[in-house]
């Protein structure tokens, strides 16, 4: 039997030639690393349920800029641990708070860094939930200039995107209308528009202390069944004012990415979250998986589906390890 002319084989024979014909690259600048900013600690402190990540105390912030510029990583994605909580939120819109002060400080060590804000309630709220309750359910339209309150306080303090992951009807257009009111017309949002309820943020809230203390997230966060309402959150927040995209999680998600970047072909960022981030983890302390192979080939996996930016807990070591190559 005669061979065809075309031999895709030849394209693949040596690592040069592959090289030279991928379709897909990763860089470093393609990485977003979360920092959790813990109010009152000084050093680090491990969190268990994510190995290799650590709470930073507001002291460790000029080292870490330092790392962060040498790997040349995208940015930093922002979130506190407060001292203090209460039925409001109100650390998360004070001037004063954990993350404000921590834009501050790797804004001055690195002023070129990258900061991406959160923008949520449920870390600074008593009962753990996204936005202020009216009895035992999430008051949407009460909610929503507490987080346009929040939006406005990290952009004054410094942060060059914020990122709302609430998840309440209108947020995104509230935020703009705050920031545009501040003279912050010029700060960008990253909506995460597309964020399901899901079983991977389980490491996340130990991370950031932010398990609710009854019910779920259920009522606001996406049913993971659905995916053409994730086209219409998107839609809804671009016409909001929003001008990036975040969808969450990740891995699981992929079909839903790559629809809403081909769909409106903004900006888009995809998180792969906590408990992805733990289940390789516990693979490769397994010895089942190869970590560097592994992540590397996960990441590769968002920006084939569409991520234009990966936020991700392997920043550093994805970093390190596309360096050495």
């Amino acid at each position: 039997m005669a061979f065809p002319e075309s031999r895709p084989r030849r394209l693949r024979r040596t690592p040069q030639i592959r090289n030279l014909v991928a379709e897909t690259s990763l860089e470093p600048g393609n990485l977003i690393l979360p920092l959790f900013i813990e109010e009152g600690l000084s050093g680090r402190r491990p969190i268990t349920a994510m190995p290799g990540v650590d709470r930073l105390g507001l002291d460790e912030l000029a080292a870490e800029a330092q790392v962060i510029k040498a790997l040349g990583l995208g940015g930093v994605l922002l979130f506190g641990i407060p001292e203090r909580k209460d039925l409001r939120g109100s650390g998360a819109y004070d001037d004063r708070g954990i993350v404000q002060q921590a834009i501050g400080e790797l804004k001055r060590a690195v002023p070129e860094t990258l900061v991406i804000a959160d923008v949520c309630l449920c870390e600074y709220t008593s009962h753990g939930h996204c936005g202020v309750l009216d009895g035992d359910q999430v008051d949407n339209d009460q909610s929503l200039p507490l987080i346009a309150r929040a939006a406005k306080s990290l952009a004054a303090a410094g942060a060059d995107i914020v990122a709302p992951s609430d998840m309440m009807d209108g947020r995104v257009a509230a935020i703009r209308a705050e920031l545009d009111k501040a003279g912050l017309s010029n700060t960008p949002i990253a909506s995460y528009a597309v964020k399901y309820s899901s079983a991977f943020y389980g490491p996340f809230r130990d991370a950031a202390d932010s398990t609710p203390a009854f019910g779920d997230r259920r009522g606001y966060q996406m049913d993971f069944r659905n995916a053409e309402e994730a086209l219409r959150e998107a839609d809804a927040d671009l016409e909001e004012g929003a001008d990036m995209l975040i969808v969450k999680p990740g891995m699981p998600y992929l079909d839903i990415l790559h629809r809403v970047k081909t769909e409106f072909g903004v900006p888009t960022f995809s998180y792969n979250v906590s408990g992805e981030y733990s289940m390789l983890k516990a693979a490769v302390n397994a010895g089942l998986l190869d970590e560097r192979a592994a992540v590397l080939e996960s990441l590769i996996g968002f920006r084939r589906a569409g991520a234009d930016a990966i936020i991700t807990y392997s920043a550093k070591d994805a970093a390190a390890w596309l360096l050495s190559l």
